[in-house]
C-alpha cells in the first residue's frame, strides 16, 4: 500500500469539505487500519506525531547569558584595560563584581527555567487505533496519517482527525479556538471557506471529546497539525523586549557618554598641571570605574530576583529575570476571556418560567454550591421553588453527565458541559440527582446528538410513562402544546412571550436551553420512542461565568492606569455580556468581531489600527488576527501584556512586551510566555502588576545610590583639582568605597519592601527612561551636598596642616558615612525617611552596619591598612565626621517636603516621578 500524499499535500489538502469516504481513500487507509509496515514506511515519511521540542539552554549557555548587558560590557572593558596597564587591583575587584552577578544571573534563571519545566510536564497522551483488524492502544506520537482512531467522552484528540463515523459527538475546542462551549461534530462535508471553529467534520489536535463517540481518520500529525503551524507562527513572530531592557541600554548609553566626558575634562585638566601621561591614564581609568556603577548589575540581579520569588509567592513564576517588572510597566493587558477572565465552566445563571418570572442562580462553575434568587435577592420558595424544582427533575433525568462530592469535598464530574451544569442547579435546589434518576427509571431515550439538538427519556412513575425533555428553544418548542402555569396547572402556549424572554437571554450573552416534559400515552418503542405533546417548564441560561476576583482585579487595573481589552474566539455577544459585567465597555459598538477587522497582514495601516483603538472587545478572531491587533497596539505605543492558555494564545504571547500564561494551559502557550500564572487567576495576574512596580522602584532606589554617590566622587575630584588641592581619594580607595558601601548597601537596599499607593500611580510612559526629571534633581542634589561637604572637609585638613595621608584616610571614612545615611534617603522617592517604617528593609539596617564595620576594621587590619593606606580613627574624629554626614539627610528631607507641597502635575500616562502628592 503505497501512501499517496506528501506532508505537504496532507497539511494543504481541505479534509473538511471532502467526504468521508474520500478523505479515507484519499489517504488509502483500510477499515481494519494500517498495518505495522505501512505504519513504519509512513513513520520514516511524515516523521513523528509531536511539535519539535526546543532544547533548554544549558547551565554553561545561561551563564553566558548574564554577559549580554550593555553595562558589563562597560565593565568588561574597563576591566580589561586596568590588566593592560598591570592595574591588577582593579581589575580584580571589577572581574569579581561581573562574577559574582553572572552567578547571581544564572542560579536565579535556572531555578525559575526549572519551575517552568515542572510544570509543564504532562500526562503522556495515548490512541486507540484499527491497525491489521484489531484495536491497539499506543501512544500518540506513534500515529501517522491514515490511521483509524476511535475516540469518546473524555479523550484528548491525539492528531487532526477527519470524522467518518459519529454519535452524539460534542468536543471542547477552546484551547484552540476560544469558544467556550462544547461544538457538535458529525461526518457531513462543510464549505472549504469556513474558519476552523465552523468545521464540524474535523476534530483538531489537542481539543477534548466530550459527549459521544467517534471513529475518525487521522490527515495531519506533528508540525502539520493546526497546533503545528501555530507553532511555526510563534517561532516566526518577533519578541518584543521587556520594558527594563529597553531603559538600561538606553541609561548605559548615557552614562558612558558622561563618564568618557567627565574622565576626559579631568584628565586635561591634570595633564596641564604637569601630571606624567601615565598617571594621567590610570586616574581616568579610576575616575571612570568610580563613576560607572558596578554594583548595578548585582542589584539589579538581586532585585529582580527578590521580586520573582515575591511573584512566585503570589502564583506568578518568572521565566526570565528582565520580565519581573515588564507587567509593572505594561499600559495594556490584552485578556483572553475562556478560562483567564471566567472560569471556563458552563454554569446555569438564570431561570426563567414560561409566565415571565426571571430568577438569578448564585455560584459558578461545576459545583453544587449557591441558590435561585428572586428579584428582590431573596431565595425562592413555596409554588414557584415547586415549579423550578419541577424543571430541575426534567432536566436531571434527560441528563447523560454525572456530578459528585468525594470524601474530600471536591466535586468532581464526567460527561457534557451543559448536562454538568444542569446537574449543579438541581444541587442549588437542594435535591439530590442520583436520587431523582433512581426514582424515575428508564424505559426508553433519545440521546443527544447534535444534528437532533435535543435529548429525551421515558420513564416510570407509579403506573404511567412520562417523558422529560431538555434541548435547544428551537427543537424543543415545536412539541409544546402548553406551558406550565402553576402547580398543577397548565396554560396554552404563549410563543411570543417565550420569544420575548429568549431574546432577552440571549441579548445578554446567554446560551439557552429549554426544558419541558409530558405524558406518553399507550406503550412506547424503546428503539424508535416518539415524542408526545409536551408542556414548556421553563428556559435555562447558562454563561461562562466570571471568576469571583477579577471584577475587583478589572478595577485595580483601572485604577493603575492600565487598560484592559478582551481578545478571544467566542460569540460577540457571549463576550459583550462579560465585557459588560467586568465594566470593560457597556457599549455594544466598541465589539468589533474578525470579520470586521479584515484580514491586514500589516498593523501599521491607519485604518487597521483606528479600528484597533477604537474598541474594547474583540470576539470572533483569529490567532493571525489576533497577532496583529497586539502588533498595531505595540506599534501606537503601548506596552502589551498578552494573556492566554490556548494554543490560539500563542503567537500573541510571544509577539507582546510580556506573555503572561495561565499554568493549566496548553505547553504552547507555557513555551512562548515570559511570566506563567500557576492559578489560572487574572487577580495573580494584578499581583504580578504590582510586584512588578515594587521592583522597579527598587530599581530605581538603587540607581538613585548608587549614581548620585558616584558623582559626588566625580565632582569631588573635579573641584579638588580645579581649586589646585591634592588628588583627595586614591584609585584603590575609590574601589574600596564602591566595593564597601555600593556593594553591600545597594543589593541590602533591594530587598526593599513595597511602598503603599504604588497601584494608584498611572503607568510610565513608554519612553521614559530612569533618568526622569524626578531622578535627575535627586541625584544632582544629593551628589552636590556630598561633594561639596567632602571638599571643604579635605580643604579643612589640608589647610590646617594635616598630611595627605592622615586627611585622606579621614576623607574615606566620611565618604563610607555618607553613604551610609544616603542609603536611608534611597528608601523612598517621595516620604521622609523617618516615615519609612524600619520594619519593611531590615538587610538595609544590616547591610549599613556591615558597611561601616568592615570600614572599621579595615582601619586596623595591617594588610588592608596597607593596600587601601588606612590608619584607625579616635572616636572624637568618628563622631565629628558623623555630625557631617548626617547634613545629606537633612538637605534630602527639606527636598521633600518641598516637593510634597509643590503643585501636582497631571500628566497622561506618567509614573514614577509624579507620584500622588502626600
Amino acid at each position: 500500500m503505497d501512501a499517496p500524499l506528501s506532508p505537504e499535500e496532507s497539511r494543504t489538502t481541505a479534509w473538511h469539505a471532502l467526504p468521508a469516504d474520500d478523505a479515507a481513500e484519499n489517504l488509502a487507509s483500510p477499515e481494519a487500519g494500517l498495518t505495522d509496515e505501512e505504519v513504519a514506511r509512513r513513520r520514516g515519511t511524515f516523521g513523528e506525531n509531536a511539535l519539535p521540542q526546543k532544547r533548554p539552554p544549558t547551565v554553561f549557555e545561561v551563564f553566558l547569558r548574564q554577559f549580554t548587558s550593555p553595562l558589563i560590557y562597560v565593565l568588561l572593558a574597563a576591566g580589561i584595560i586596568s590588566v593592560l596597564f598591570a592595574d591588577f587591583t582593579d581589575a580584580v575587584f571589577i572581574f569579581i563584581v561581573i562574577l559574582i552577578n553572572a552567578v547571581i544571573g544564572t542560579f536565579q534563571e535556572v531555578k525559575a527555567e526549572r519551575s517552568a519545566t515542572a510544570l509543564q510536564q504532562m500526562l503522556k497522551i495515548h490512541a486507540r487505533v484499527r491497525r491489521d483488524g484489531r484495536e491497539a492502544t499506543v501512544p500518540a506520537e506513534d500515529l501517522v496519517p491514515g490511521d483509524r482512531v476511535v475516540l469518546v467522552s473524555g479523550d484528548r484528540v491525539p492528531a487532526d482527525v477527519r470524522v467518518i463515523r459519529a454519535q452524539s459527538l460534542a468536543v471542547d475546542e477552546s484551547l484552540l479556538t476560544g469558544e467556550s462551549h462544547a461544538v457538535g461534530k458529525n461526518t457531513d462535508p462543510v464549505d472549504v471557506s469556513l474558519p476552523l471553529g465552523d468545521r464540524q467534520s474535523m476534530l483538531y489536535a489537542g481539543s477534548t471529546v466530550m459527549t459521544g463517540r467517534s471513529i475518525g481518520v487521522v490527515v495531519a500529525t506533528g508540525q502539520n497539525t493546526e497546533i503545528g503551524q501555530i507553532a511555526e507562527t510563534v517561532t516566526a513572530s518577533e519578541a518584543g523586549k521587556p520594558p527594563l531592557v529597553i531603559r538600561m541600554e538606553d541609561f548605559s548609553k548615557k552614562i558612558s557618554i558622561a563618564v568618557l566626558a567627565a574622565t576626559g575634562v579631568l584628565a586635561i585638566i591634570v595633564l596641564g598641571q604637569g601630571v606624567p601621561p601615565i598617571e594621567v591614564f590610570f586616574l581616568a581609568v579610576a575616575l571612570a570605574v568610580s563613576a560607572i556603577p558596578e554594583g548595578l548589575p548585582i542589584a539589579l540581579t538581586v532585585a529582580l530576583s527578590i521580586a520573582a520569588s515575591r511573584m512566585a509567592g503570589r502564583n506568578v513564576i518568572v521565566r526570565f529575570l528582565a520580565a519581573v517588572e515588564s507587567l509593572g510597566s505594561c499600559t495594556l493587558i490584552a485578556s483572553d476571556k475562556t478560562g483567564t477572565l471566567t472560569v471556563n465552566q458552563q454554569t446555569a445563571r438564570v431561570v426563567a418560567l414560561p409566565t415571565g418570572e426571571m430568577f438569578s442562580v448564585t455560584g459558578a462553575g461545576y459545583a453544587g454550591e449557591g441558590e435561585i434568587l428572586d428579584e428582590s435577592g431573596t431565595a425562592v420558595a413555596g409554588s414557584v421553588r415547586d415549579r423550578i424544582e419541577s424543571l430541575a427533575r426534567a432536566a436531571t433525568i434527560s441528563n447523560e453527565a454525572t456530578l459528585e462530592r468525594n470524601d474530600g469535598g471536591d466535586w468532581t464530574h464526567r460527561g457534557d458541559a451543559i448536562d454538568v451544569a444542569f446537574l449543579a442547579l438541581t444541587y442549588k435546589l437542594g435535591l439530590d440527582p442520583a436520587g431523582i434518576r433512581e426514582s424515575a427509571p428508564s424505559v426508553a431515550e433519545i440521546p443527544f446528538e447534535s444534528e437532533r439538538r435535543y435529548a429525551a427519556v421515558w420513564y416510570r412513575e407509579g403506573e404511567e410513562t412520562l417523558v422529560a425533555v431538555k434541548g435547544a428553544i428551537e427543537t424543543v418548542l415545536p412539541f409544546c402544546r402548553t406551558m406550565a402555569a402553576g402547580p398543577g396547572r397548565s396554560m396554552p402556549l404563549d410563543p411570543d412571550r417565550v420569544q420575548e424572554e429568549l431574546d432577552s437571554l440571549t441579548s445578554r450573552g446567554y446560551r439557552v436551553l429549554a426544558v419541558a416534559h409530558g405524558r406518553a400515552e399507550g406503550g412506547v418503542s424503546a428503539e424508535n420512542p416518539e415524542v408526545p405533546p409536551l408542556e414548556l417548564l421553563g428556559l435555562v441560561g447558562f454563561i461562562d461565568p466570571i471568576r469571583p476576583d477579577v471584577p475587583d482585579a478589572v478595577r485595580r487595573c483601572r485604577d493603575a492606569g492600565v487598560d484592559v481589552v478582551m481578545v478571544t474566539g467566542d460569540h460577540p455577544a457571549t463576550a459583550f455580556a462579560i465585557a459588560r459585567e467586568l465594566k470593560i465597555t457597556d457599549s455594544p459598538d466598541r465589539v468589533v468581531t474578525g470579520a470586521e477587522l479584515g484580514d491586514e497582514e500589516i498593523p501599521t495601516f491607519t485604518e487597521f489600527i483606528d479600528r484597533v483603538q477604537g474598541a474594547r472587545v474583540f470576539a470572533r478572531v483569529t490567532p493571525l488576527q489576533k497577532l496583529r491587533i497586539v502588533e498595531a497596539y505595540r506599534e501606537s505605543g503601548a506596552y502589551v501584556a498578552v494573556t492566554g492558555d490556548g494554543v490560539n494564545d500563542a503567537p500573541a504571547l510571544r509577539s507582546a512586551n510580556i506573555g503572561v500564561a495561565m499554568g493549566s494551559g496548553t505547553d504552547v502557550a507555557k513555551d512562548t510566555a515570559s511570566l506563567i500564572v500557576t492559578d489560572d487567576d487574572f487577580a495573580s495576574i494584578v499581583a504580578g502588576i504590582e510586584e512588578g512596580r515594587y521592583a522597579y522602584d527598587n530599581v530605581r532606589k538603587v540607581v538613585y545610590l548608587l549614581i548620585s554617590t558616584g558623582f559626588a566622587e566625580v565632582l569631588l575630584f573635579m573641584l579638588a583639582l580645579l581649586i589646585g588641592l591634592p588628588l583627595p581619594i586614591l584609585a584603590v580607595q575609590l574601589l574600596w568605597l564602591n566595593l564597601v558601601t555600593n556593594g553591600i548597601q545597594d543589593v541590602a537596599l533591594a530587598f526593599e519592601g513595597g511602598e503603599p499607593g504604588v497601584m494608584k500611580r498611572p503607568p510610565r510612559r513608554p519612553e521614559e527612561g530612569i533618568f526622569n526629571r524626578l531622578m535627575m534633581e535627586e541625584v544632582l542634589l544629593s551628589g552636590t551636598v556630598i561633594a561639596l561637604v567632602a571638599l571643604g572637609a579635605w580643604h579643612w585638613l589640608i589647610s590646617n596642616g594635616w598630611d595627605e595621608f592622615a586627611a585622606r584616610n579621614l576623607l574615606v571614612l566620611l565618604m563610607v558615612l555618607f553613604e551610609n545615611f544616603h542609603a536611608f534617603n534611597c528608601r523612598s522617592e517621595y516620604l521622609s525617611a523617618f516615615r519609612v517604617p524600619i520594619s519593611r528593609n531590615y538587610f538595609l539596617v544590616a547591610g549599613v552596619i556591615a558597611a561601616q564595620g568592615i570600614h572599621i576594621l579595615a582601619l586596623y587590619v595591617p594588610f588592608l591598612q596597607d593596600v587601601l593606606q588606612l590608619q584607625p580613627v579616635s572616636l572624637v574624629e568618628w563622631l565629628s565626621l558623623l555630625a557631617l554626614a548626617s547634613s545629606v539627610v537633612i538637605v534630602m528631607e527639606v527636598f521633600k517636603a518641598v516637593r510634597r507641597h509643590r503643585p501636582p502635575v497631571h500628566r497622561t500616562g506618567t509614573g514614577v516621578g509624579e507620584a500622588p502628592h502626600r
